[in-house]
């Protein structure tokens, strides 16, 4: 079957539908990785955007166990080609089965690297999959310059807390759309991870004793995220040290005061290079976000850039002046390096132990 992909500005690719066959709308973005697509499936960063591979074929190895979270967020795929036949002893099934069971439309057999350097040069638009061929272009295009993301934190976290059982430091995980694997990452170090969904409020936390708190990943403008700001603002001015990524890593700096901006068209992938600006060391990171912290209005007396991309030079990390907190913008808990930014983890558990 036809399926089309209708961009903002007119721009219309042909393809075949994969997956369900529902018109969708949605932010399209693109992810740079080689690998991980069903880690890109999963991801709750994506919740609200359709995802570009710019890597060729798609599918190869089929439908694994590693999946970042219960079930698929994005609202969209989008490839170049999709292999209909997987070789992998861990597969559990196709690509194409998964995208249909998750109800997410798709497009395959475009040239996604022309589509990419689009989003590139125009920067991140909104687009529409549909398989309908009598398409009404002047009709869809006001519907897709009206779309925002809107709220999708709601959406994407654990509606009650859940624990991770461990024998070292007790930490409170608010859940903003955590990939599975930070949960993991402290877990495997003997941490005891009670996860909090997004809107719980500081006290609660607060009150729980916890040896760290972590704030996740997750989807959407920062800015919109105003009550948990507020809640965040709270745990700031605890001396509990707190480890930030992502989102959070946004939320903390909105809540200290500084700002953020939507960049160009993001960064998506697994090949980033951050630099940390202590030891002038360069790590690979992998990352999924389309806001960044403005260096610029973050006040020196408060938090000091940690790191940096190597890329852009937009801000990777802040550690904040006087206080137990430490935050990134990349994803320490992934494996693009394969193992670059895990210390990390490491580094927050000494922290804890250091506060007692």
């Amino acid at each position: 079957m036809k399926a089309f992909l209708i961009l903002e500005d007119g721009t219309v690719f042909t393809g075949t539908s994969i997956g369900s066959t529902r018109d969708m709308i949605s932010e399209i973005v693109f992810n740079t990785s080689m690998t991980g697509y069903l880690e890109v499936l999963t991801d709750p960063s994506y919740a609200g955007q359709a995802v570009v591979m710019t890597y060729p074929l798609i599918g190869n190895y089929g439908i694994t166990p590693d999946m970042e979270s219960k079930k698929a967020w994005p609202d969209g795929y989008i490839v170049r080609e999709l292999s209909r036949m997987p070789s992998n002893f861990r597969s559990e099934g196709t690509i194409q089965r998964f995208l249909k069971s998750h109800d997410i439309p798709g497009i395959a057999g475009i040239d996604t690297r022309a589509l990419t350097k689009i989003l590139r040069e125009k920067g991140t638009m909104n687009g529409m999959i549909t398989t309908n061929a009598g398409y009404d272009l002047k009709a869809i295009l006001p519907k897709l310059k009206a779309y925002t993301v809107g709220d999708v934190v709601s959406k994407v976290t654990c509606q009650e807390k859940q624990t991770l059982a461990g024998d070292g430091m007790k930490v409170a995980l608010l859940d903003l759309g955590a990939k599975n694997n930070i949960a993991k990452s402290l877990n495997d170090r003997g941490c005891e991870v009670t996860v909090y969904p997004a809107h719980t409020s500081a006290e609660e936390i607060i009150s729980s004793n916890p040896d760290g708190i972590m704030l996740s990943n997750g989807p959407g403008d920062p800015s919109v995220c105003t009550s948990i700001i507020e809640e965040i603002k709270k745990l700031y001015h605890t001396d509990i040290p707190i480890f930030a990524i992502c989102l959070g890593h946004q939320l903390m700096a909105l809540a200290t005061g500084a700002s953020t901006y939507k960049l160009k068209y993001g960064h998506r992938g697994g090949n980033h290079p951050v630099k940390d600006i202590e030891t002038n060391r360069v790590y690979i990171s992998s990352q999924n976000h389309g806001y960044a912290v403005d260096t610029n209005s973050v006040d020196e007396t408060v938090a000091r850039p940690a790191f940096v991309n190597v890329n852009d030079g937009t801000n990777e990390g802040l550690s904040y002046v006087g206080k137990h907190i430490f935050t990134v913008q990349f994803h320490p808990e992934a494996c693009p390096g394969p193992q670059d930014s895990g210390y990390l983890f490491d580094r927050f558990i000494s922290m804890m132990g250091g506060a007692k």
